[in-house]
């Protein structure tokens, strides 16, 4: 494959990143918004070409080491649950876009160590930065065959290198507000991390079980070599030793390495997406290791005696058997692993540049007096070229320093260095005490042992291949004999850091700023409702002044939205001009994202007047502070139970108002249908004892109406009476084996005749198996009559009544139809109540108590079934469901 095939192939790859981050800004789905898959994904940004080229060089070269890079975090990770969930509350609450806001702010927002911090994730990040580039040249001449250029202007791999520098620019700084979530670029990496795994496994599925006869296969060949069990043990007491700081030196890097905080902290949308990630990314980084060991024996099997070099054993495994699919994948899979972290970390640091180094340093004047479109477009400005240049400061870097240096050995070096942050990083969440002056001191002494006894060394070694490390005698007096030279340095940097910062710490009194700072980061989740409120400030300041700073930065309409929100979250009237603690805050937050802390508390320092405070007025603020945050709470939640309880009275009232006025609706019901037969009877009483010469006939018809209208009445009592004791429970049920069918026709059987008088065809549908079922025939006689007898009542004459009988999933259903008058839909659930039927005269049956359906639920449910209504395009169906064992 030539040069412009790959440079082709290249080009669509990142064009096909650039369609999925465009995708993603253009919907904003939950798909990539809210998924905490794609979140855990992001997070495999830690897999860089180290983890793709360097490991299998490491496994063939040095044996197990390279597993410490990985058990590290796999350890640590679980423990994301409380210490990440701290971070992203802090980080939330203060608006915090990087790692060196998140340490400064704590230790008094101090625009010096926010600086120094950037320097010494710049002076890290860089030479790693590099060594991406370097996987992504030396794969790319190895894949076409080509020589590796000393000339910058035609080498291939510079143009690439431009590609992702334009790529990283244009969508890197898409928010003005650094600490905004960038969906596009988190939805591109989640998907690189996807691609470079299946990739990674496709080459271990093809070296593992199509070069080789599966790993049995391969062990047996590479335990023929004599290095084999030494490089595949840990070498007793000093490789333990060196294996367990360097699982150390990994631990912390989880945590540090500023494309790491960015994608776990930063870009974190829920918190409980931290469920999913501390499984997922373990279980990743394990499957990712699983063929490690098979492609780093394999190759050395394949290319024994030959001079190459075991970083790439990737691509030239299946080169040397003509499989260019293979090979080009596991190129791709190299570029997604090195681009990713090029791009995430081109941005962290680009906003770590601008924010606390460029802006706080030199443009802070000029912003303070322009409008906020100037303000807005060179903030971008500033971002899109440290960006560029900072990819390009680390290709020369690649090419003039560490061209001859091995991926792992750049990797381990950097991982050192940004590890002298862990002593001030894990103090701020975890010790009060911490001070500025320890964690600056700290900081600068290990960096400085870092550089003195590890960086220079190697960069000399670089420029004079003849100078070795070995020989190199700073220091001598304080080497450990079981520690390798790298080990060494952790060791002593983050011991020297960590005492300082503690006795510097313990010895020197912070200021009330730091202490402040300290309460609220140490009990965030006191402070995260109110965290405003947390923070002490006095003095004098009017919010005219603050708001004519916001609008440079926000524009008008925003700082207007923004101030309303606050106003109305502590009632504060627009006629107020004098600001408090909590606007200062407020407004230093709203800044936060654009220019970083330091910048943002510059700002408002330049239009607000500070009164000095002590310490111990500081801790009896945040002392009264945390009593009545802890008040309010209580306030709070007692306020939402009494909400609620009142919500509930209301609407118990309510039903009870309701219950009440059906109940009266219910009794003048049944009062009227009681008075009608009592008339009916009362009038045909009297005309019988007034006229003694009534004719027998007319007499016999009197009498007659007289008994029907008392069996009517009783009738009436009955059902009343009846449906009381269904109610309370008193009626026992008569539980038998019975046949259902012919149940049903015992009960359809008194009105046959009179439903064949209307001219209303009656059909069954019997799909049952087997008919016999346990349940009480009386009753059940007594429900098939009443909703016959509404059927029959409702129906028209030549209608139809059709019930049918099925037995679905040990249950039976019995449903009749008729095609009479409809239901009202919104009166579909209440016809069982007893009480409907006085309140809805409309649908009233013509003749009864208005209490058949009401009792005929009742039935049912004492047979642990259900009854319910149901309006079809012509008629109404009621269906029947019973459940009991056969």
């Amino acid at each position: 494959m030539n040069n412009f095939q790959l440079f082709a192939i290249i080009m669509l790859y990142l064009a096909l990143l650039f369609f999925i981050a465009y995708w993603a800004e253009k919907k904003k789905s939950n798909f990539w918004a809210n998924n905490p898959y794609i979140y855990s994904l992001s997070l495999a940004v830690y897999c860089t070409a180290w983890t793709y080229y360097g490991s299998i060089g490491v496994a063939a070269n040095q044996g197990l080491e390279y597993l410490a890079i990985y058990i590290g975090p796999i350890i640590i990770i679980p423990a994301w649950i409380v210490i990440n969930n701290k971070i992203i509350r802090i980080s939330r609450v203060n608006k915090i876009s990087s790692i060196a806001d998140f340490i400064s702010l704590r230790y008094g927002n101090s625009r010096s160590f926010g600086a120094l911090i950037s320097i010494v994730c710049i002076l890290a990040i860089i030479p790693y930065i590099g060594i991406q580039i370097k996987a992504i040249s030396d794969t790319f001449h190895q894949i076409t065959l080509s020589e590796n250029s000393d000339n910058v202007f035609t080498d291939t791999a510079t143009y690439v290198v431009i590609l992702i520098a334009i790529f990283s620019s244009y969508y890197g700084t898409r928010y003005v507000d650094a600490s905004e979530k960038r969906l596009g670029i988190i939805s591109a990496v989640a998907v690189e991390s996807f691609l470079k795994l299946i990739f990674f496994v496709v080459l271990g599925l093809f070296v593992t079980y199509g070069v080789f006869n599966g790993f049995e296969d391969i062990y047996q060949q590479a335990q023929k070599f004599e290095d084999f069990a030494a490089k595949n043990t840990f070498n007793g007491l000093e490789g333990s030793i060196n294996f367990a700081i360097t699982s150390l030196l990994s631990m912390s890097a989880i945590f540090l390495l500023p494309r790491q905080f960015h994608t776990t902290i930063v870009e974190n949308r829920k918190e409980k997406h931290l469920k999913t990630a501390i499984w997922l990314f373990p279980l990743y980084l394990l499957i990712f290791n699983f063929f490690v060991f098979p492609i780093a024996w394999g190759g050395r099997i394949l290319f024994e005696g030959q001079n190459v070099n075991p970083e790439l054993f990737p691509i030239l495994i299946p080169q040397k058997f003509g499989n260019i699919l293979v090979s080009v994948m596991v190129f791709l899979g190299g570029l997604s692993a090195s681009v990713s972290m090029i791009i995430i970390s081109s941005i962290t640091l680009s906003v770590m540049l601008s924010n606390n180094v460029i802006i706080p340093y030199g443009w802070i004047d000029t912003f303070k007096k322009n409008p906020e479109n100037f303000n807005t477009k060179n903030i971008v400005s500033i971002r899109k070229v440290s960006i560029f240049m900072l990819i390009i400061s680390a290709f020369l870097f690649y090419k003039y320093l560490i061209i001859k240096s091995s991926l792992f050995s750049v990797g381990l070096v950097s991982f050192v260095l940004i590890a002298q942050l862990a002593p001030s990083f894990f103090g701020a969440i975890f010790w009060r005490r911490g001070s500025y002056y320890g964690a600056v001191t700290g900081i600068i002494a290990g960096v400085i042992i870092c550089y003195v006894n590890l960086i220079i060394p190697q960069y000399i070694q670089t420029i004079n291949p003849e100078f070795s490390l070995e020989n190199y005698r700073i220091l001598d007096f304080f080497r450990i004999p079981y520690l390798s030279t790298l080990a060494q340095v952790f060791f002593w940097s983050i011991l020297v850091n960590s005492f300082l910062f503690a006795v510097i710490s313990v010895s020197v009194k912070g200021n009330y700023r730091e202490r402040n700072f300290a309460e609220i980061y140490i009990d965030i989740d006191q402070y995260i409702q109110n965290h405003e409120g947390a923070y002490i400030w006095k003095g004098k300041a009017n919010i005219s002044d603050i708001e004519k700073i916001l609008v440079r930065f926000l524009g008008e309409k925003k700082t207007k939205q923004a101030l309303k929100i606050f106003n109305m979250k502590y009632n504060i009237t627009d006629e107020t001009d004098t600001a408090d603690s909590r606007l200062i805050k407020f407004s230093e937050n709203l800044l936060a994202g654009r220019i970083g802390t330091a910048s943002a508390k510059i700002l408002v320092e330049g239009v607000t007047k500070e009164d000095k405070i002590s310490l111990p007025e500081v801790l009896n603020i945040l002392e009264e502070s945390k009593e009545n945050i802890t008040l309010n709470r209580k306030l709070t939640e007692q306020s939402k139970q009494l909400r609620r309880l009142s919500e509930d009275l209301q609407v118990a009232n309510t039903n009870l108002i309701e219950k009440d006025k059906q109940k009266d609706d219910f009794l003048d019901s049944v009062a009227h249908e009681l008075r009608t037969p009592i008339t009916a009877i009362r009038a045909a009483s009297e005309i019988l004892l007034d006229d003694d010469e009534i004719p027998t006939e007319i007499k016999k018809e009197f009498l007659g109406n007289i008994i029907s209208e008392s069996d009517r009445l009783n009738e009436i009592i009955n059902d009343i009476l009846y449906l009381d004791k269904l109610e309370s429970g008193i009626i026992q049920l008569n539980i038998q084996k019975n046949n259902i069918v012919e149940t049903y026709h015992k009960a359809l059987k008194p009105i046959l005749h009179l439903i064949q008088q209307k001219n209303i065809h009656h059909s069954e549908i019997d799909l049952l198996n087997q008919k016999e079922y346990e349940y009480d025939e009386a009753r059940m006689i007594q429900v098939f009559q009443n909703i016959l007898g509404n059927a029959y009542k409702f129906t028209d004459e030549s209608g139809m009544i059709q019930t049918k009988f099925i037995e679905k999933e040990g249950q039976l259903n019995i449903s009749i139809f008729n095609t009479g008058k409809k239901i009202p839909e919104e009166d579909i659930e209440l016809i069982f109540d007893k009480f409907y039927q006085s309140k809805n005269q409309n649908i009233r049956k013509p003749i009864g108590t208005g209490l058949g359906l009401a009792i005929c639920k009742k039935i049912i449910e004492a047979h642990k079934g259900e009854i319910s209504a149901e309006n079809k395009e012509i008629g109404v169906v009621f269906n029947i469901i019973l459940r009991f064992e056969t």
